[in-house]
């Protein structure tokens, strides 16, 4: 069967991808070098590994908030998502006493079943998923104290085996989360669905009159963030040994930030996830960074909001230049 032709906007950011790896790697490698002089062992090995096997879950989470953000939809119910899952895992480990490999696939259709719900709400009823996913944010965020009983559960050693193996200093879910990284890139980049999406998010009007239902596609796109998120949710309660209902709070905002710090537009059409991957560390060191040099909580958001707004600002200038070329 032969796929209809869906051109390329002339706007299509993969040319000019080098260009945007390379200034996102001048701008981590001027963070590391500002901290790296102005702290003890912020360059150390040490340091830097465990940023990279503290970040596997915001790596997942974000893969698919840029795939979201690409078909000009968002979903501001991922960090309460990770919270009901986590307790659905944990719930399931320390109360119902189910094995491992039974528990994971019951966390994971959770996050299925909300991002199926995200997605089918928001395509059946014509609604802006803006608002269905802050009505899941609230939703699962209760759902995950009602699972929960509102208590931490603590699961201990029947799950910390995925946080605490180890290749090469590198966490297991650091490995994982950089593979799903790669692959999501050359799903967005080299496959008749990646540039379905990308068209979707530019004109999914002319999508639909070209003969191509597009619901289908977004649908897809929420499902398979609810899966990241869930997996993420595994990591995470991996990493702490416990389930805590309030699990993922803010998630949504970094997820966000770092795709829109990696050159994701909010307005759809246009994205990367490697860039997205970027935009992970940069948030990242800037928080290991400003933990260094003693800066309160308060002052880490200030700084972290700065640094969000100037990268819209700064995508704004970007996505005029290339409308004009």
């Amino acid at each position: 069967m032969n796929h209809p032709t869906i051109a390329t906007p002339a706007r299509s950011p993969w040319r000019s991808l080098a260009a945007d790896y390379l200034g996102l790697a001048l701008a981590l490698g001027a963070l590391i070098v500002v901290f790296g002089l102005t702290t003890r062992n912020f360059l150390s090995t040490d340091n830097f590994r465990a940023i990279a096997n503290q970040i596997p879950a915001a790596m997942l989470i974000a893969t698919g908030m840029t795939y979201i953000l690409v078909i000009a939809e968002i979903d501001l119910s991922v960090g309460s998502v990770l919270g009901l899952c986590s307790a659905v895992l944990g719930v399931a480990l320390a109360q119902w006493e189910l094995a491992l490999w039974l528990a994971v696939p019951l966390t994971l259709g959770v996050g299925l079943a909300c991002g199926a719900f995200n997605g089918a709400v928001s395509l059946r009823w014509r609604l802006p998923s803006f608002i269905v996913t802050l009505g899941m944010l609230e939703m699962a965020r209760g759902g995950a104290h009602a699972v929960s009983g509102s208590r931490t559960q603590y699961i201990g050693t029947a799950v910390a085996g995925i946080a605490e193996t180890h290749l090469f200093g590198l966490s297991l879910p650091f490995l994982l989360a950089t593979a799903i990284v790669v692959l999501a890139q050359l799903v967005l980049t080299r496959t008749v669905f990646g540039r379905y999406l990308v068209a979707i998010g530019t004109n999914e009007e002319a999508v639909r009159l070209s003969g191509i239902d597009p619901r289908p596609i977004k649908l897809t796109v929420f499902l398979i963030a609810g899966v990241l998120v869930a997996l993420a949710a595994v990591i995470d309660t991996s990493r702490y040994q416990s389930a805590n209902p309030n699990a993922g709070t803010g998630f949504e905002l970094q997820a966000i930030a770092a795709a829109v710090i990696g050159g994701t537009s909010l307005m759809g059409g246009r994205g990367s996830v490697i860039s997205t991957f970027f935009g992970v560390l940069i948030i990242a060191v800037l928080n290991s960074g400003l933990a260094a040099v003693g800066a309160k909580d308060e002052t880490k958001r200030l700084v972290t909001g700065a640094v969000i707004v100037a990268a819209v600002i700064l995508d704004q200038y970007r996505h005029r230049w290339s409308r004009r070329s």
